[in-house]
């Protein structure tokens, strides 16, 4: 790759009416993720923000936030945290249920062993839409006493003011789209 950024927008798929319609989700499977050089662009966008911040764990959101974990735990030397939906991981975890945009509630989990009191953590995740999935991890990591740092996203969908969920934790957004 070359040493200029390239325009991660151009990795997006807009696809309509998806999951539902009247919805235009933003996909990144059909390129983003099959494009090793728009990959290595997010790697180093995210650790443009991360480099700094020095977490100790990234906590991956279930599920498209755990291939973007995997890319930047080595880089940082931290450690991830799969943030899980209910019923996924053994041993003691800690919950949060949350409202959704597309159902009534879910449950996001996480192991009880795998943070230690005070630990710097930054959150990676694909898209920040409505910030209820982004607000419950938030809450789950403070929960095994965590110290949050960021949210990190591809993606923020601005018009759905996500952001605004998450209070004080600084968000980092590769990519934003209004309306």
């Amino acid at each position: 790759m070359s040493d200029r950024s390239i325009n991660l927008k151009n990795y997006i798929v807009d696809v309509p009416d998806f999951p539902k319609p009247g919805i235009l989700f933003k996909d990144i499977a059909q390129k983003l993720l099959t494009s090793s050089e728009a990959l290595e662009e997010v790697k180093r966008q995210f650790l443009a923000y991360l480099n700094a911040e020095k977490p100790a764990k990234l906590a991956a959101l279930d599920a498209r936030g755990f291939l973007f974990a995997g890319l930047l735990a080595s880089d940082l030397q931290a450690g991830i945290v799969m943030v899980r939906k209910a019923g996924k991981l053994p041993g003691p975890v800690y919950s949060e249920t949350y409202g959704l945009e597309y159902r009534d509630k879910d449950t996001l989990e996480i192991q009880q062993s795998v943070i230690k009191s005070g630990e710097r953590v930054a959150i990676i995740d694909d898209v920040l839409a409505t910030g209820g999935t982004a607000a419950a991890a938030v809450a789950l990591l403070k929960q095994a006493k965590a110290e949050v740092t960021s949210f990190n996203t591809v993606i923020e969908l601005a018009d759905l003011k996500g952001r605004e969920k998450l209070k004080d934790i600084p968000v980092h957004s590769l990519m934003t789209y209004e309306g």
